[in-house]
């Protein structure tokens, strides 16, 4: 009989990331005494409920071998579209969809560049980055929408104490969590980011699931955009800028790994609210903005980092 014993390191580098969220709730609750306030964590949920939809776009591209920077500027075509729409016709429904068939089109172009002619992602939403910008600032000629009337619903309001935003997460959260893990995709995904070839040899198409990535990205970014639009109760053309990187941020520091193949939906929820709680304590504390973005940009750093010397460690373990 093998004598199952307890393994201490795998437990650690398992739920390492909620080990992490832990401590920093703690340092955040002695660093300042409003943190751990109900308002302030119920603001916080609200707040990176539009990242973690973000982030989990970004997972399901990084972890497929891909990646999207345009996605805080496709918020912001698709947004102030749908903003537009809200106020001609008074139809929410139609708001959301046409947020995210713009999305959807805009994902489309950034996954036909990089399947149908071999674009690095890097390059190709760079490109559909500074489209879809342009042509948010050219549609409402620089200038911000704003007396959208209930359209701030669904990003402001609430059922109960739980904010409408985070419904949409958990939902989103419950769907990916499925998908990722019970269905023929969502397990090719994982295939593709690990070993291209490979997949492709086992009968994988690899640009159809590719592509599919890209689309779901386009859905997730669609309904971001509403929300985000929603809760800052306006359509901002130059709005959500960065959120690339935040989406991108929350993913990494989740345990997705940047070369593809790992990465989870709880892990990236996780991920995000480590992020999200730094930077409000560090608001809380009225820490410099330019200071923030030293400290978010240090994080990434980090975690890339961490995830290259692990999967080294891994490598050179196989090897001996």
């Amino acid at each position: 009989m093998t004598e199952n014993k307890f393994d201490y390191r795998k437990i650690l580098s398992k739920y390492s990331i909620v080990l992490v969220l832990i401590v920093i709730m703690i340092a955040c609750t002695f660093a300042n005494s409003s943190f751990l306030t109900a308002n302030n964590l119920i603001n916080v949920c609200r707040q990176q409920s539009v990242i973690i939809i973000l982030a989990f776009g970004e997972m399901i591209l990084i972890i497929c071998g891909q990646l999207d920077l345009s996605c805080g500027s496709v918020i912001a075509l698709a947004g102030v579209l749908s903003v537009m729409t809200y106020k001609s016709t008074q139809s929410m429904v139609l708001a959301f969809i046409v947020a995210i068939v713009v999305s959807v089109a805009v994902n489309f172009l950034n996954g036909l560049m990089v399947t149908k002619f071999m674009t690095p992602a890097f390059i190709a939403t760079l490109a559909t980055q500074t489209m879809a910008r342009g042509a948010a600032l050219y549609i409402t000629n620089g200038q911000n929408i704003y007396e959208i009337g209930n359209y701030t619903i669904v990003g402001q309001g609430s059922l109960g104490i739980i904010p409408i935003p985070v419904i949409f997460m958990f939902c989103i959260f419950i769907l990916m969590a499925y998908m990722m893990r019970h269905t023929c995709w969502g397990r090719s995904t994982y295939a593709v980011g690990g070993n291209a070839e490979a997949a492709n040899a086992a009968g994988i198409n690899t640009k159809m699931v590719t592509m599919k990535a890209y689309l779901f990205n386009g859905v997730l970014v669609g309904i971001a955009a509403v929300l985000f639009m929603s809760r800052v109760n306006g359509g901002l053309p130059a709005g959500a800028s960065g959120y690339e990187m935040d989406g991108l941020t929350a993913t990494i520091v989740g345990g997705t790994s940047f070369t593809g193949g790992i990465g989870t939906p709880w892990g990236t929820v996780i991920g995000a609210f480590v992020v999200g709680f730094l930077g409000n304590v560090m608001n809380l504390m009225s820490i410099d903005s330019y200071i923030q973005q030293i400290v978010k940009g240090a994080i990434i750093a980090f975690a890339v980092i961490w995830d290259i010397t692990s999967k080294s460690r891994q490598t050179y373990k196989k090897g001996k």
